[in-house]
């Protein structure tokens, strides 16, 4: 093999299985403001000689690294951890070499030891002191030491000094870095705290009148909705299209085909002659009317986020003004939205093969900023898996060069490998397969899935018991306990969740006969709903969402751990954070019979002794209890409250 292949051959480290890190660096990992990033790597060379390695990272921008030392853990394997505080992107990188001060000093301290004359290796300590004045040691002391190690007649003060801990410091603090493997440089996004840790609550604008058979207005969302969510405590209000609605072949209640001339239309329909994604519905309101909507919600602490439909209505202004951004059929017309044998005509899906792809991105990326522009800085996108990757790669990088802080929401209900890309491309949160994990042994898995393994450096999850579209079969019975179950376990398992807002707090549950769908959709019609209506579900939430926001260990996802009980329909899950925040959560899954079982706690992770008493309050009923040891009882009423939220 050719010499010229091998950059310097003098390099002897290897550095391997370095962790986080996606697809050998083509994506970015994830991160939160705030979070020590802890990387890890084998690490190793030939022989027996000491090595050093260090963690290496900067900010975007910044010309100087900053590293930290990286400490050995076992069988060849180094960690080190450094804090991000700013948002945007990192780089990091991992530098090691051959540590010959460290491994002169381990050898002469074993023949020191075996009593051996170490003349000579002192005068080769003498060399490598020298050294150490180019990595910054102080000059007047590396010279003093180096006239110590070269005298016979200082020989026992030389080695009295080998022995010191100063010796060790010197040889710590300036490892003289010669023939240094550098690992690629890698990426790092970090994001702002509400990517990872946030509670939406969905719900139609047109269905926000105080009476009945009106059509809401942005001004009844700020004067109804706001106080309700609020009070329950949610951050963050997710809103379906809020643009023109086509006429053109509009569905009518339940997707019906025949749509009469009082029907709303559905909202995911985009586009007429008043405007398309960058207008607004004029039955809503105004746009001055949505930013003051926006600001009321802002002023408690709430976002509205906003939903990025790209498809269109046949009305839309761009199927009259680039009907090349579509699908042509051989008989000249647009190629509707399709699933065999399903038909929308009344939607016409984007063509990202169109030859006029660049005028078509940029069209999109100005949809994008101009909801910046009025405010929006969270924006759930419909169907992401159905557009190119590419361009959400573009887009969502484009955005955050100029609005760092906005969030992407995946809202892809498909493969695995295609969800996961889709978080790879650059989208902050993602839906998830929570919505049909029932079983313990399902849950668990799952969720070992999306916090144990590589997903979790860049899949941020964001659980939700139901959507707008979605009517899963666990809660088509209208089970108050399931209702229950579903929900505290989406709020606590995930340090995002989100529900349908008003059919999932009354419970609504008649599904389209054979279907996950909801009769009645609100997607066809106008709801009217009782913004002041009170019940155990509605509690539950506000409770849940108070200890959110007052217990750390519940604002992440990936520090769960399962606990031990043996009862299959018992689930018990440990949360804790960093600042000692410790939390039990125990879920009877049987929504319709009384459960008990011993859970074990892991006491170790609380700092609780074996054999020590401790008190945990369930945060939902208030209850106080007296444990001891890892093995304690627990029983469950669904009837009463199928659930047990323990701070430890």
């Amino acid at each position: 093999m050719d010499l010229s292949n091998y950059s310097n051959g003098q390099s002897r480290v290897i550095i391997e299985h370095v962790s986080p890190e996606i697809e050998s660096g083509r994506y970015a990992v994830k991160a939160i403001i705030g979070d020590s990033i802890k990387v890890t790597a084998d690490i190793f060379t030939d022989g027996h000689d000491h090595l050093s390695a260090f963690l290496k990272y900067k900010k975007n921008g910044d010309e100087t690294w900053q590293e930290v030392r990286m400490q050995p853990t076992f069988n060849d394997n180094y960690e080190g951890s450094f804090l991000v505080d700013s948002i945007g992107y990192y780089s990091y990188t991992i530098e090691a070499f051959i540590d010959h001060g460290d491994t002169w000093l381990h050898e002469i301290l074993l023949k020191i030891k075996d009593g051996q004359y170490v003349d000579v290796e002192l005068l080769i300590g003498a060399d490598l002191l020298e050294k150490m004045i180019a990595d910054g040691a102080d000059i007047k002391t590396i010279k003093s030491l180096k006239k110590l190690f070269s005298e016979k007649s200082e020989y026992k003060r030389a080695v009295e000094f080998v022995e010191s801990d100063e010796m060790r410091s010197l040889v710590q603090n300036y490892p003289h870095r010669q023939y240094t493997s550098t690992y690629r440089e890698l990426k790092l996004w970090v994001d702002r705290k509400k990517a990872g840790f946030s509670a939406w609550y969905s719900m139609f604008p047109r269905s926000a009148a105080s009476a009945p058979n009106s059509h809401g207005t942005f001004e009844d969302v700020t004067k109804n909705v706001l106080p309700k969510v609020k009070k329950m405590g949610f951050d963050v209000l997710y809103i379906p299209p809020i643009h023109p609605i086509g006429k053109a072949f509009r569905k009518g209640k339940n997707n019906n085909v025949n749509c009469t001339d009082d029907e709303p239309g559905v909202p995911y329909a985009i586009g007429s002659e008043l405007g398309g994604h960058t207008a607004i519905h004029s039955e809503l309101g105004t746009l001055d009317d949505f930013k003051k909507m926006i600001q009321s919600f802002e002023t408690e602490g709430i976002e509205v986020a906003m939903d990025l439909a790209i498809q269109c209505s046949p009305d839309h202004p761009w199927a009259q003004q680039h009907p090349y951004w579509f699908k042509i059929r051989p008989d000249g017309t647009i190629q509707y939205a399709e699933n065999p044998p399903k038909k929308y005509q009344d939607i016409y899906p984007l063509n990202y093969e169109t030859e006029k792809w660049r005028e078509l991105w940029l069209e999109l990326k100005h949809v994008v900023f101009t909801w910046a522009e009025w405010g929006i800085r969270i924006i759930r996108v419909d169907n992401p898996h159905t557009k190119s990757f590419q361009f959400w790669e573009w887009i969502i990088e484009e955005t955050h060069k100029v609005y760092p802080d906005m969030i992407f929401l995946s809202e892809a209900f498909t493969r695995p490998r295609v969800m996961e890309n889709l978080a790879k491309v650059g989208f902050t949160q993602s839906y998830t397969y929570y919505t049909w994990r029932n079983s313990k042994a399902e849950i668990i898995e799952y969720l070992n899935i999306l916090t144990q393994l590589e997903t979790s450096s860049y899949f941020r999850p964001n659980f939700w018991p139901n959507t707008h579209d979605i009517l899963p079969h666990c809660l088509q019975s209208g089970s108050e306990p399931m209702y229950l179950i579903r929900y505290f376990m989406a709020a606590t398992m995930s340090g995002n969740y989100g529900i349908f807002g008003p059919v999932f707090e009354n419970m609504v549950s008649e599904p389209m006969p054979g279907k996950e769908e909801y009769l009645n959709s609100e997607k066809y019609e106008i709801a009217h709903w009782n913004w002041e209506s009170n019940n155990k579900l509605i509690e539950l939430i506000s409770k849940v969402n108070k200890a959110r926001n007052e217990n750390k260990a519940l604002q992440q996802t990936n520090t769960i751990q399962f606990c031990t009980i043996e009862n299959d329909n018992l689930l018990a899950y440990f949360k804790t954070d960093k600042e000692q925040n410790h939390l039990l959560a125990i879920v009877n899954l049987d929504a319709n019979c009384t459960q008990s079982g011993w859970v074990k706690v892991p006491v170790h992770l609380a700092g609780i002794g074996f054999d020590q008493e401790y008190k945990v309050t369930d945060l939902i009923s208030g209850n106080e209890y007296i444990w001891k040891d890892e093995m304690n009882f627990v029983e469950l009423n669904p009837t009463y409250m199928p659930v047990h939220l323990f701070k430890i």
